[in-house]
């Protein structure tokens, strides 16, 4: 009995492919590494031809044309470097599959929980968040989600063994759902299928408003007992944290700006905005950067162009807001397609290097992290990857070397794994 139980777990361990393990994360930088006769993107518009990039201890000590290399050299010739792509307001690492419950993270129970910290539920192993990888996009905001007042994100590496390893920005903002103003109908109970105004709506604003009354309050007052929800609330009104307000259509939008202005709070970012383009004047004047989450998805409404969510980050960036892409509709699997959300706004006419910002620079800038990441600069840390082709084309995003703080990441995936299996069984190897 025991040889035939013995067997079957020999057979058990010999069937799972060896692709299918933990990657390890890259030890440091070690050695100067130079990226030669490269077309680098630098991420804010600008490219810069036959370049050459160097880095030392994960930062980057030289860029340019003519420049002489050092260290190990990598000869890019013919090739294109990038800046890593950040992916904004995703629950990356804290949801692995979508219908097994004790892999889901993303949602605690409360309405208002901005004390709720997503960080200590992050998983540097996940699956999904090594998949990511191979595309080019190696950083991310991993944020709660549910409820009113989801809780507390913060900005990771791809590249980890555990959460605080991964950390590059910790705590960095807290996200709101603002009330909507109109709600479906629910056919269920008889109701017509179309939108119906929301006759709460007054009622669940003044709830939010309340709640940072009272959290503003708390913080000018002296008291000897800790409020959670209200102490993680403050940096919202000093200016150390960001508030991410979901909203989408143009009185949502307006509300929500006008009065989280007024109570204070300093820093506000739009995540949504369906109908951002109609008041663009509105955004420019309180200075509202958008991550758009509508890019491949069918128009909501039926007098909507029918490819309007595809030109959706054109029209707001030729309105000249600062915009980046958060695509709420793509699950977390398809968070690696994030270059391609930006290439087809390519093909609505928006610049290449301006569409390419909408990953890099731009989300940098909008989530506060671009005194080090979303562009190439010198000083700036050297997390890049080198790309066969146009990274924003699936047929040229093939990456051949990528890092983060200058260490080199492995490519190998259960993914690709599972495509070198594929090939393999269908070219006869």
């Amino acid at each position: 009995m025991k040889k035939i139980i013995y067997t079957l777990v020999a057979l058990l361990i010999g069937s799972v492919p060896t692709g299918f393990g933990q990657q390890t994360p890259a030890p440091a930088q070690t050695e100067t590494i130079s990226i030669t006769g490269v077309t680098a993107h630098i991420g804010d518009g600008t490219v810069v031809e036959n370049c050459t990039l160097i880095f030392t201890n994960g930062k980057i000590t030289a860029l340019g044309s003519g420049i002489s290399p050092e260290g190990r050299v990598i000869n890019a010739a013919g090739k294109h470097l990038y800046p890593g792509f950040i992916a904004p307001g995703k629950s990356l690492g804290l949801i692995e599959v979508n219908a097994v419950r004790a892999s889901d993270d993303q949602d605690e129970i409360g309405g208002i929980i901005p004390h709720i910290r997503s960080l200590i539920a992050y998983n540097a192993e996940s699956k999904v968040v090594e998949s990511m990888r191979p595309n080019g996009v190696l950083l991310g905001q991993v944020t709660p989600k549910g409820g009113t007042i989801s809780g507390t994100s913060s900005i990771v590496q791809f590249d980890a063994w555990n959460w605080e390893d991964a950390a590059v920005k910790v705590d960095d903002g807290i996200h709101l759902n603002w009330p909507n103003t109109f709600r479906r109908g629910r056919w269920w109970l008889g109701e017509d299928r179309g939108y119906q105004p929301n006759k709460q709506y007054g009622e669940q604003v003044e709830e939010v408003l309340a709640f940072l009354r009272n959290a503003h309050a708390y913080g000018k007052g002296k008291t000897s007992s800790i409020n959670p929800a209200f102490e993680a609330s403050q940096g919202i009104f000093d200016g150390s944290k960001r508030l991410y307000v979901y909203a989408q259509d143009e009185k949502q939008i307006i509300d929500a700006i006008t009065s989280l202005k007024q109570e204070g709070v300093q820093k506000l970012v739009l995540v949504g905005g369906y109908h951002a383009h109609r008041i663009t004047d509105f955004l420019k004047k309180h200075d509202i950067p958008v991550l758009v989450n509508y890019t491949h998805t069918l128009p909501e409404f039926a007098d909507d162009d029918y490819d309007f969510t595809y030109k959706l980050p054109k029209l707001l960036v030729d309105a000249g807001l600062l915009v980046g892409i958060q695509n709420a509709d793509a699950s977390n699997f398809q968070t690696r397609n994030l270059p391609f959300y930006a290439g087809q706004v390519v093909g609505q006419g928006l610049e290449k290097e301006k569409a390419l910002q909408l990953i890099s620079g731009n989300t940098a800038k909008i989530l506060g992290i671009d005194d080090l990441y979303g562009t190439l600069a010198v000083g700036k840390s050297a997390t890049l990857f080198i790309a066969d082709g146009d990274a924003l084309d699936m047929r040229g995003n093939q990456l051949s070397h990528a890092f983060i703080d200058g260490r080199e990441l492995s490519l190998e995936t259960h993914q690709t794994e599972l495509w070198k299996r594929y090939m393999g069984k269908y070219s006869g190897q």
